[in-house]
């Protein structure tokens, strides 16, 4: 069942151990397919380096676990909620990566001191309230704080990325922890100044109409 998903999905939390945005265990991808509107996640606790397709956990919208012989990972409901809220979002992954985190720590947003931050992420990198994990508290937070971007930080907690793939949404994992890192040292060295918005609108745009080669 959704073999090729589950490989995607499988690849891609390897990818947040190759980018260094997770520890141990910690973290997590999962990717909704479009047909049928199962999830694929990693199974919780396992270590990246051991993980296999055929250990991804396919459920249901309700959580209910269809294939797969492991639990799924602690936060499937708040990827549950959040793809229940944003049809078209297939990907999702949540890091706990260093420099981000340092913002979340401090309940901080990432301002768009950068071109990379207008390109990715049209703006300043929100953080959101804290939450805590029951019901869907986490899921509405992250809601509610939520820019026209792909990512949001989560007071207190950590990062949640969103594309319309499980390789997108690891992608924004992937740049939200380097913008944090480049913000954080300039942060060291002095007070940066955020990009006029006129010129946010036309990295962000720049970036969405001519990045890249047409498909």
């Amino acid at each position: 069942m959704l073999e090729e998903l589950k490989e995607e999905v499988c690849r891609r939390n390897k990818d947040l151990l190759k980018y260094g945005l997770v520890a141990w265990t910690s973290g997590n991808v999962s990717g909704r397919d479009s047909e049928t509107g199962l999830v694929v996640i990693k199974p919780s606790g396992v270590p990246y380096e051991e993980m296999e397709p055929e250990d991804m956990v396919v459920v249901d919208g309700e959580g209910r676990v269809v294939e797969g012989k492991l639990r799924p990972s602690v936060d499937l409901p708040h990827h549950l909620f959040l793809y229940r809220h944003l049809p078209e979002m297939g990907g999702m992954a949540h890091t706990h990566s260093p420099y981000a985190t340092s913002f979340a720590a401090l309940g901080r947003p990432i301002p768009v001191y950068l071109t990379a931050i207008a390109d990715v992420f049209g703006g300043s990198i929100p953080c959101a309230r804290f939450a805590t994990n029951r019901d869907d508290d986490i899921g509405r937070a992250i809601l509610e704080a939520k820019g026209r971007g792909p990512a949001v930080i989560l007071r207190s907690h950590g990062i949640w990325t969103f594309g319309a793939t499980p390789a997108e949404a690891v992608r924004a994992a992937v740049m939200v922890e380097e913008v944090a890192k480049t913000c954080h040292l300039a942060l060291l060295l002095g007070q940066p100044e955020e990009l006029p918005p006129e010129e946010v609108e036309r990295w962000w745009e720049r970036y969405h109409t001519r990045y890249g080669q047409e498909t």
